[in-house]
């Protein structure tokens, strides 16, 4: 089973699959950017496998790595999901803490490699409180390393609007759930799909998974289709990839002033 994105372009480069010495001379060739995919294992309601978000950020990864050169390393399939409760099996989660200080010290190993900027691709919705902190400690305890924060859905304006087409908290829902039958139709079970509100919608606080429905999803997979995830994976990764060309070569907002000022 492979999480690539097929694309006709070339391959990803998978830190895993590289020597040291083609690691160490990516740096000076001009890729001195790696991108970290976080995902998360968790109940994805009764017809969508447990590794969603891992599985969709990787792809994600994987395809922008086809198009740039960009390294992906290994990703964390481990992320912040107490809010499904133990109501469903599956799940296993950390706790925000422990995922923060993990990536702080994948980034201080990954800067050691002569790596000076990191992207952050996050495929799961609670990891976004745990990896900003990271990213906060990251700018303070390695202030040459250059480190960015995305979401999967928070990518483009237009992948935005289809992750939030049925549901503003989104849970195994049509776009997920389209993912996965794009990329690994073989783990859907489309014949135990079963569509709930957001009934989150208008609360004041926030409230456990279980707290919100019954069969743990959040939208209507049911309309899923793998056309749909096939043009939702395309917007992530040619979008992502035309970001990451561009950071490849950005230089600090002081720096790019002082540029336009001569």
């Amino acid at each position: 089973m492979t999480n690539s994105y097929p694309l006709p372009d070339g391959a990803p480069v998978r830190w895993a699959e590289l020597r040291w010495e083609d690691i160490a001379a990516l740096p000076p060739a001009g890729i001195d950017m790696a991108i970290l995919p976080v995902g998360a294992t968790e109940q994805h309601g009764p017809h969508l496998p447990v590794g969603v978000d891992t599985l969709s950020a990787v792809a994600v990864a994987e395809g922008a790595s086809t198009l740039t050169g960009i390294p992906v390393l290994p990703a964390l399939s481990y992320g912040c999901s107490l809010g499904h409760s133990t109501q469903w099996a599956g799940t296993l989660s950390l706790r925000p803490e422990t995922l923060s200080r993990m990536v702080l010290e994948i980034a201080e190993w990954v800067h050691a490699a002569g790596f000076r900027r990191l992207l952050l691709l996050n495929g799961h919705v609670t990891n976004w409180a745990p990896l900003r902190c990271a990213l906060e400690n990251i700018r303070h305890d390695i202030p040459t390393m250059r480190i960015s924060l995305r979401s999967l859905w928070d990518i483009s304006t237009e992948v935005r609007r289809q992750y939030h087409q049925d549901a503003e908290n989104f849970h195994a829902n049509c776009a997920e759930t389209s993912l996965m039958l794009a990329l690994h139709p073989e783990l859907v079970r489309m014949d135990k799909a079963v569509d709930e509100p957001d009934r989150s919608a208008g609360c004041f606080f926030s409230y456990r998974v279980d707290q919100e429905c019954l069969h743990g999803v959040v939208g209507q997979p049911s309309r899923a289709s793998a056309t749909e995830g096939r043009e939702l994976l395309e917007r992530c990764v040619r979008s992502l990839a035309a970001q990451l060309e561009k950071a490849l070569h950005e230089t600090t907002p002081l720096e790019m002033w002082h540029d336009a000022l001569i």
